[in-house]
């Protein structure tokens, strides 16, 4: 019997040693030395879904959920609420997109809104009864001119405003949990339940679907500076793509093994430079392109999930999350 505990104490030992050996190596994040990102606090207690800028660098607009429609002249320093006359029906903004001053706005149910002047003024641009899914990812491309994705993987291109649309991709890719498009006009998009993500480029036919590389569901996915793909799993693990190849990862990593808050959102400001939200506050940095980790502990003490994170260039992002909390990177303090 006291031998048996004598093992068992010993075990604990090792154990604790094993845990504090791997401080260095991601189980609790060292803090990082640059602190960029400024709390600011909007006017609504709605979860943030997106932000753009007009060809005013200064005038950009926030979507969310709730009708949420924030607007700031100042660069994102202060924001204030756009009432839109949409009845009585509670809309999820899902994704804002400009083009100069050419605007768009997708939501759920399904709802699309254009503005040719900046947001001055709206309308909401009537949609078929027979489209399928709703509004869920837009991308302005000039004069009455945008590409818009469904929640189900419907394509659709428009030169005329949004009069007449012209269909993309054949079929759909069935009910997804998010979808990004690259620059280069190529989608990813991940199933609801994380079970796998399919990939379109122009002038497929279909989405082609990929399995997911280990039992971990999927969270997130999108594309960095080149092109490339990057995962986000459940339980905080991250793969980066080694080409531009739909299914050529890496081996998966854990940037930090102590937290219990899963990932959920990844850009880069840079080639080098990644950042990574999470829930509870969680913001995590890379500067040598995710091969090691650190964490902005200044941010953490936010009462927020950060569920987006999003650069306008490399001197310009913002991180969105619930509440009504957001942050703004200030480069000067980079």
């Amino acid at each position: 019997m006291h031998a048996a505990f004598d093992w068992l104490k010993r075990g604990l030992v090792m154990l604790v040693a094993i845990v504090l050996a791997t401080g260095c190596s991601g189980y609790f994040l060292a803090d990082a030395d640059v602190h960029p990102w400024e709390i600011i606090q909007v006017p609504v207690e709605s979860t943030l879904s997106d932000i753009a800028f007009t060809q005013d660098a200064n005038h950009g607009w926030i979507v969310g959920s709730r009708n949420t429609l924030l607007e700031t002249q100042d660069g994102g320093s202060t924001w204030q609420v756009r009432e839109l006359s949409l009845g009585d029906q509670l809309y999820t903004f899902t994704s804002i997109d400009f083009a100069g001053n050419e605007g768009w706005v997708t939501g759920v149910p399904s709802v699309l809104l254009h503005t040719g002047d900046g947001g001055q003024s709206w309308e909401n641009v009537p949609l078929s009864q027979e489209l399928p899914g709703s509004p869920f990812l837009v991308t302005a491309l000039g004069r009455q001119s945008a590409e818009m994705a469904t929640d189900i993987g419907a394509i659709y291109r428009t030169e005329d405003g949004g009069r007449t649309w012209k269909a993309l991709v054949q079929g759909a890719v069935g009910v997804v949990r998010n979808m990004v498009r690259s620059e280069d006009s190529r989608y990813v998009a991940v199933s609801s339940r994380g079970n796998f993500y399919s990939t379109w480029a122009p002038g497929q036919d279909q989405w082609i679907p990929h399995n997911r590389k280990n039992s971990r569901r999927l969270q997130n996915m999108g594309f960095d500076k080149d092109g490339k793909l990057w995962v986000i799993a459940r339980g905080g693990q991250v793969r980066f793509s080694n080409s531009r190849s739909s299914d050529d990862f890496t081996e998966a990593l854990s940037p930090e093994f102590g937290t219990s808050w899963g990932l959920l959102d990844m850009a880069f400001r840079t080639a080098d430079e990644v950042w990574m939200t999470g829930g509870g506050g969680n913001l995590l940095c890379s500067f040598d392109g995710g091969q090691t980790w650190f964490k902005d502990k200044s941010v953490e003490d936010v009462p927020s999930n950060f569920y987006r994170v999003k650069f306008l260039g490399p001197d310009r992002g913002f991180v969105l999350g619930q509440k009504g909390n957001i942050l703004k990177y200030q480069p000067e303090a980079a």
